[in-house]
């Protein structure tokens, strides 16, 4: 039987749009509009883009006894980042582990004042839900009645201003409330993208409405998964079910900066967190493997699951691309894999494709360079 798909409260939009609909974790997304994948790309890159990430998990998390500190020890438990610090207005990327070091999940987490405001990945969100629900101090709240958008590119701040003033004066990773026509809007600025930008949530009465008010905007233009994931493969991000899952650790998967000092070892609230100490040796000590940039030599994209070998014949595979493509921004070939950190950037190692090996050069993630609000 085929798999029922959801649908975001923008389908009908997308349809609408001429956008391509494909499954992707059990919902019905756009991949790709009438521009194509290669046009979304640098449009987003040039001038603003508008994704609906509708998909996404958002939850709500309260303290039993009121005291924000509460919940944010609780999440401590369950995140190996620095919670209670995190002041009023701010967001931080973070991860769910494992009791072996595994990655469950990555999300974003906000401090909304007396309460915390979850996003997770869609494939993730009931998994990370029903982990949530494990933590005996706090109340969890699906958010069941909002949209997820972003809105990502060069000219995003100027075109959101006109719909709501006062979002050009966040910084990167501000979080805060705002009022649009009569509805509250939480914004971020923040995004997947590399791009300056915001995530918006928007009662689901008005997602279609606030859209539309935005694609009225030339700058703006629709944007399907395809353009995301080339968009934040150039700029370095990895991506959960690819770059990460519960067999990757936090330092293999790059991510040991999302771990402040303090919940590491020597830190006022070290470990604590599923996985803790293979988690804080491996930071301490460096992993075997970690995620590494490559850039393929000629035009032909590297892409997942394309073994990787030291010489240009013979010897055993030492890695496999976990993400990878062509990167329209950078005008060629990008791809991620589990490499020896050992091995120094502008090394050359060799990509197995339709058996032949072509050459690949290790480099310094990300490839293209970030323009957040700082």
């Amino acid at each position: 039987m085929a798999e029922e798909l959801r649908r975001t409260g923008l389908h009908d939009l997308h349809v609408a749009k001429g956008a391509r609909m494909v499954p992707f974790a059990g919902w019905e997304m756009p991949v790709q509009y009438p521009m194509g994948v290669m046009g979304e790309h640098l449009h987003t890159r040039s001038h603003a883009g508008l994704f609906d990430v509708s998909h996404m998990g958002q939850v709500l998390v309260f303290p039993k006894d009121g005291k924000l500190e509460t919940a944010a020890l609780a999440l401590e438990s369950l995140i190996p980042a620095n919670v209670l610090g995190l002041t009023e207005g701010r967001q931080r990327y973070g991860l769910f582990t494992n009791d072996r070091g595994g990655i469950l999940d990555d999300l974003m987490f906000a401090n909304r004042g007396d309460h915390y405001f979850l996003v997770v990945n869609a494939a993730c969100a009931e998994q990370d839900i029903a982990h949530l629900h494990t933590l005996a101090d706090v109340d969890i709240r699906p958010v069941t009645d909002r949209g997820l958008v972003a809105l990502q590119g060069l000219e995003a701040a100027a075109v959101l201003t006109r719909l709501v003033p006062g979002v050009a004066e966040m910084r990167f990773m501000d979080s805060r409330s705002f009022d649009w026509n009569g509805s509250e809007l939480w914004i971020s600025r923040s995004g997947y993208t590399g791009e300056d930008g915001f995530e918006i949530s928007v009662p689901n009465d008005r997602l279609i409405a606030f859209a539309e008010d935005l694609l009225t905007h030339p700058e703006v233009a629709p944007i399907g998964l395809g353009a995301r994931d080339s968009l934040r493969l150039e700029a370095g991000m990895p991506l959960y079910g690819h770059d990460m899952d519960q067999m990757v650790t936090p330092a293999e998967a790059a991510l040991g900066w999302s771990i402040q000092k303090i919940r590491r070892t020597g830190g006022a609230r070290a470990g604590g967190f599923p996985g803790a100490e293979r988690i804080l040796t491996e930071l301490a000590d460096g992993p075997a493997v970690t995620r590494r940039g490559l850039r393929p030599e000629g035009r032909a994209p590297i892409r997942e699951a394309v073994t990787i070998f030291a010489g240009e014949s013979g010897g055993e595979p030492i890695a496999q691309v976990t993400s990878g493509g062509f990167g329209p921004s950078v005008g060629g070939p990008v791809a991620m894999a589990m490499i020896d950190p050992s091995i120094p950037d502008g090394t050359t190692l060799y990509a197995e494709l339709r058996g032949k090996r072509l050459p690949v050069t290790v480099t310094t993630l990300p490839f293209i360079t970030p323009s957040y609000k700082r």
